[in-house]
């Protein structure tokens, strides 16, 4: 569980949101939208501790909370200089530790989260020859293998292909539906209306908690 209480985002103790009041339940899953600049990727950064709160609190119950965060394409470094295989074994690190060798059940883990993305093939490419919704997949699989319950997604679909951003979804609602907790940065409504049935809306000085549709009968009204 995530819980804001009068929190207000930003950079160098500049307020970019409102005060934002209210719980991400556990095993929710939360649409964040709102205008470009409303402060939607700084609450996620603030909420996985990349960045501090101007003011008010967000806490996270158990503290320890196993966070995943996937940050906009644009923030990854795509030339260094690793195979597929490893970006996706760091999500491992919370098992083995970040200088740690990775077992034989880690292997096949790796393996399986690349092949639920069709991306096996691609194991000892590295990241800057891929296109970017392999890549996309790829940082996927990432998530997939670190097995955090809670999951912070800064606008995976955007700029990736129409198969891509089906396969993904599916893989998110899977998550969902076993209990994972969600909060995923979005700009296409469409998306939102038949997946997501919470949606934070952030307009300005206006923060909007809004519940839809319960997601399964959004996907067999759909």
């Amino acid at each position: 569980m995530i819980k804001l209480e009068n929190l207000r985002v930003g950079y160098q103790g500049r307020a970019v949101t409102p005060p934002l009041n209210g719980v991400f339940a556990q095993g929710s899953m939360t649409a964040l939208v709102g205008a470009n600049g409303c402060g939607k990727s700084t609450l996620l950064k603030t909420i996985v501790g990349l960045l501090p709160p101007v003011s008010g609190l967000v806490e996270l119950a158990p503290p320890q909370l196993n966070v995943g965060w996937l940050p906009q394409q644009a923030e990854i470094e795509k030339s260094f200089p690793i195979s597929v295989f490893d970006l996706v074994a760091l999500g491992c690190w919370r098992h083995c530790g970040w200088f740690g060798a990775i077992d034989r059940q880690g292997r096949q883990k790796v393996m399986a989260a690349l092949e639920q993305v069709n991306m096996a093939e691609f194991a000892a490419a590295q990241p800057g020859t891929l296109s970017g919704g392999q890549l996309q997949r790829v940082l996927f699989a990432r998530l997939l293998v670190q097995e955090a319950s809670l999951l912070l997604l800064d606008e995976p679909f955007t700029g990736i292909d129409a198969e891509t951003t089906r396969l993904l979804l599916t893989l998110l609602m899977d998550l969902h539906q076993k209990g994972h907790t969600l909060i995923v940065v979005l700009h296409d409504q469409a998306i939102v209306e038949h997946y997501f049935p919470q949606v934070l809306r952030l307009e300005g000085e206006k923060a909007e908690w809004l519940q839809t549709l319960p997601v399964v009968t959004r996907l067999e009204s759909a």
